[in-house]
C-alpha cells in the first residue's frame, strides 16, 4: 500500500522544523553557514507547505459536493 504523499511531506516538514529549532537552541553565535542553512530550510518548509496545500485543494475540489457544474 502506498503512503499518502501529504503525510510524507508533513513528516519532512516536521524534520526540517526540528532542525530549525535545534539551530536556534545552539549556544553562541550562529555562523554564516548556519544562517544560510537556516534560510534554505525555511524556503524548503514554505515550498513543502505549498505542496501540501495544492494536494489538499485538489482533493477537496474532486469531492462531489465541491465539484463545479460544467
Amino acid at each position: 500500500m502506498m503512503a499518502d504523499p501529504a503525510t510524507a511531506i508533513k513528516r519532512e516538514v516536521f524534520q526540517l522544523i526540528d532542525l530549525q529549532i535545534e539551530t536556534l537552541r545552539r549556544e553562541g553565535c550562529l555562523t554564516n553557514r548556519d544562517l544560510d542553512e537556516y534560510r534554505m530550510r525555511s524556503g524548503e518548509i514554505t515550498r513543502l507547505y505549498l505542496e501540501i496545500d495544492r494536494i489538499v485543494r485538489s482533493r477537496i475540489s474532486s469531492l462531489p459536493q465541491f465539484a463545479r457544474a460544467s
